[in-house]
């Protein structure tokens, strides 16, 4: 039994050893490579290396820690909740408004709102940008909310293709949104008649309102212009993380992914609205993008201007 005991002490003894001086040498590295970092401050550990490509001779580089801290931190967590939020807040706007009907009814009569070639421009544009914002969210929300749900074989599978088309639809998504600001850009310069619609909620918090509109009222206009604005980030941005290092280096390119992830989120918010008021919020309103042709009721209500123009051109053909 003496020597049982014995055994046991020594192998303890042992074990206590080995532990100590592994703790205390994990203890000393960390704290030779907080001082190493304090020491940069912040700039790239580099080295030499023999081939073309020098960025390859960088083995540490501090601001990454920074950048991958903000976008899996802020940027993701406000993000998400901006989404929740807007989700939300048209759930309870449809509860407590509910949809905006036609005033008069529908007429039965029709004008043409928006030409073929507007509305394949559209729906190459929407199409595009529906897929694009699944898979990019995807890539940040991905790991929480999906896998769970459907596993890693079905994840790995849908994350592949999300990455794939990502990267092929943003040419025709580009391309559509060029169409558009082409063709729509004289509709969607403001002015006071803008203002005067701003002042009465569009018409939308109250029934029997409606402001003055042309072709595109304020509402609209703002939308237009966050998709012009907001997709040419997306663009740059996206084309110079497709293509690394051709036009920046790592800190641009780390720059480049924070400003696709915001814009991204952005936009999603921003297509979550429109997306609301064209189908379910306002009777009416699909057609416009469906078969290009409204309601002359919807129409008088909703762009009384425009439809007046449009009436009167109509009368001076005839």
């Amino acid at each position: 039994m003496r020597n049982i005991w014995a055994a046991l002490a020594l192998g303890v003894l042992l074990s206590v050893g080995s532990i100590a001086p592994a703790a205390a040498q994990q203890a000393t590295q960390q704290a030779d490579e907080a001082a190493l970092l304090q020491q940069l401050k912040g700039a790239p550990v580099a080295g030499r290396v023999s081939i073309p490509d020098a960025k390859s001779g960088v083995l540490i580089q501090p601001q990454g820690r920074e950048w991958r801290q903000t976008l899996e931190g802020p940027v993701k967590s406000v993000g998400g909740w901006l989404l929740v939020l807007t989700v939300v807040a048209l759930a309870a706007f449809l509860a407590i408004r509910g949809r905006i009907k036609v005033e008069h009814g529908m007429s039965g009569r029709t004008i043409e709102r928006f030409k073929g070639v507007e509305r394949f421009a559209h729906w190459l544009t929407a199409i595009c940008f529906v897929i694009l914002g699944i898979s990019g969210l995807n890539i940040s929300f991905g790991k929480t909310l999906l896998l769970p749900v459907i596993g890693p074989e079905a994840f790995t599978a849908f994350s592949a293709f999300g990455k794939l088309s990502h990267n092929f639809l943003s040419f025709p998504f580009v391309l559509g949104v060029f169409l558009m600001a082409v063709m729509w850009i004289a509709h969607n310069i403001p002015n006071a008649i803008d203002v005067e619609w701003i002042k009465q909620g569009g018409g939308i918090f109250k029934k029997g309102v409606h402001p003055p509109a042309g072709k595109f009222n304020a509402g609209q206009k703002l939308i237009f212009w966050s998709v012009v604005i907001g997709s040419l980030a997306l663009a740059v941005s996206g084309y110079i993380l497709m293509f690394p290092f051709y036009v920046t280096d790592i800190a641009g390119m780390q720059l480049a992914q924070l400003v696709h992830a915001i814009a991204g989120i952005v936009m999603v918010a921003v297509i979550l609205g429109h997306i609301y008021i064209g189908t379910i919020g306002m009777e009416g309103a699909f057609d416009a993008m469906g078969t290009g042709q409204v309601d002359t009721n919807w129409a008088k209500e909703h762009h009384s201007l425009w439809a007046r123009d449009v009436t009167t051109r109509g009368a001076g053909d005839d």
